[in-house]
């Protein structure tokens, strides 16, 4: 049985401190702009600082908090970030509690007026996928392994920086629509790389279930040994069952994920071979984080071709 997700707002207290007194009197919102005329812009996770640039353009200046590898749901801000959310024009964050750890953060930043864009609020309810475990009821936050969805957040971007920046308003909007027509393209190349897969091979398993999205709009099965959040920890009970699932349906390959730690994978691995069936590791998948930023798979797209040429070879 996984261990209950955790999902708590615990921070430091220092932090918790700091964003108190780092917010306090910033009721008014900062200027859109900097001295050079772009306005600062501070995102979560690296899939939302590749979308803010990709509709912001040269009109914004992006921040980062998260980097390349880093788990959105383990991950715990410290002051920096704080002065660096209470300094920013706008913020950026996915919400549906990936980022499990700043939710005191982002309800300071509320109570204090800051400008922010929770870009789940743009994705209607009824695409959000329902999950269960150990008897909890939550949304899967991973919404960017729908393209779909992904193109909704983009819209939801492209509204809050129009709201705040309205006279750069046509500008966003215009690289919104070459941004959904990109992801469309996508969209299409993904279905076309599933095509070449059997249908009874279309079983991904990884170290944790991040890409229902991707099963529910491209007709795979999903098996990941840790739960949506990487917060619950996987037994030894886990790690049989799902070996017992792979050497039963001679599932080709298993994936590890760049931002998640490989032993279990491995362990998987090795109680696939105590059943007398040998199953490979397909390759590394992008998860909850995109590549390194000078990379291709530092884009959402590129993290996305790389994942389904990896999947595809893999279970072909």
């Amino acid at each position: 049985m996984l261990k209950k997700i955790v999902f708590g707002l615990c921070i430091p207290l220092a932090i918790l401190g700091a964003a108190a007194l780092s917010f306090s009197g910033c009721g008014k919102s900062a200027p859109a702009s900097d001295s050079a005329g772009k306005m600062k812009v501070v995102a979560t996770t690296t899939m939302l600082t590749d979308l803010a640039r990709q509709i912001g353009g040269d009109k914004v200046e992006v921040s980062g908090l998260m980097k390349a590898g880093v788990d959105p749901h383990l991950y715990q801000a410290g002051a920096g970030d704080v002065d660096a959310m209470n300094k920013a024009d706008i913020v950026v964050y996915n919400g549906v509690h990936l980022e499990g750890k700043m939710g005191a953060i982002f309800d300071n930043l509320h109570a204090q007026k800051k400008p922010t864009i929770r870009v789940s609020d743009g994705i209607p309810s009824e695409t959000l996928l329902d999950f269960e475990e150990d008897g909890e009821k939550t949304k899967d936050p991973h919404i960017w392994f729908s393209v779909k969805n992904w193109k909704a957040a983009a819209k939801e971007v492209a509204k809050g920086f129009s709201e705040k920046d309205p006279k750069n308003k046509s500008y966003y909007e215009d690289h919104l629509n070459a941004y959904l027509a990109e992801l469309d393209n996508l969209d299409k190349y993904i279905r076309k790389e599933v095509e070449s897969v059997p249908k009874d091979s279309r079983i991904l398993v990884t170290a944790h279930d991040a890409f229902a999205y991707f099963a529910r709009d491209y007709g795979f099965e999903v098996k990941g040994i840790q739960g949506i959040s990487t917060a619950s920890e996987a037994g030894t009970s886990d790690i049989s069952t799902l070996a017992a699932f792979i050497a039963d349906h001679k599932i080709k390959a298993v994936f590890v994920e760049s931002s998640v730690p490989h032993k279990t994978i491995e362990s998987l691995k090795a109680a696939v071979k105590a059943r007398d069936f040998d199953v490979s590791i397909g390759g590394e998948l992008y998860s909850d984080s995109l590549g390194g930023e000078s990379t291709k798979e530092g884009t959402y797209i590129g993290m996305y071709e790389h994942n389904i040429k990896t999947i595809t070879e893999a279970l072909r």
